[in-house]
């Protein structure tokens, strides 16, 4: 399936052993890769030397293409494959006739340079790979080509002009606002004093105008 009709330059094709992981993992962890993948292939490579175009912050970009055993987001193991490799990568994740994508911004650790850590998570729902509208742009450079597909990943395109931890802080600071409002409303619902629910409904109906506030915004 090539999902994002790359130049043959860039193709790698190369089955990755799911044991290639084990140092990265509890027992628990490593129950994980057995249960739930059938296999790992590395199938393609964006950097300087594969597309021709310059890398500044972010030297390459590898796409991963994870068949999964059952049909469910699997994203501890892709988290434990992402801090384990220093470099930007985009999974499609498949099962049968569906497929979704995950890719996450990420920067070195600042002791442990054999990890990386994870600013943020974007990804889809799942999807038909017929129904596919996320493309890898090959213009300017791979930054460009990295910030131009998480742009599409997140639905914010009037944030297309802004730099990608931008990005980050905007959607970090929505889901905070999004789980407020979550525990708000489950406080709410709870709560059998007048008065505490007055005093919630309040604070619920602050940080509902405040989320409003910030998607308007952006």
């Amino acid at each position: 399936m090539e999902l994002f009709s790359l130049p043959h330059t860039a193709k790698v094709n190369r089955v990755i052993p799911k044991n290639a992981f084990d140092s990265y993992t509890t027992a628990k962890q490593k129950k994980l890769f057995t249960e739930l993948i059938a296999r790992i292939t590395w199938t393609h490579k964006l950097s300087p030397d594969t597309i021709n175009l310059e890398a500044k912050d972010i030297k390459e970009i590898q796409v991963f293409k994870i068949e999964l055993k059952v049909k469910q987001e699997i994203q501890p193991v892709l988290d434990i494959i992402d801090k384990s490799i220093p470099y930007n990568i985009i999974f499609v994740v498949e099962h049968d006739t569906m497929i979704y994508i995950s890719t996450s911004s990420k920067h070195p650790h600042p002791i442990n340079e054999d990890n990386a850590v994870i600013d943020w998570t974007f990804k889809t729902d799942w999807f038909q790979p017929s129904q596919n509208k996320y493309t890898l742009q090959l213009k300017k450079s791979i930054d460009a080509i990295y910030h131009d597909f998480c742009i599409q990943l997140s639905g914010q395109s009037t944030m297309a002009n802004k730099p990608l931890q931008d990005l980050i802080f905007f959607k970090k600071n929505v889901d905070a606002l999004e789980k407020e409002i979550a525990r708000l409303k489950s406080g709410i619902a709870g709560s059998k004093q007048f008065n505490n629910k007055v005093d919630l409904n309040l604070k619920l109906k602050a940080k509902e105008n405040e989320l409003k506030s910030l998607l308007s915004k952006n």
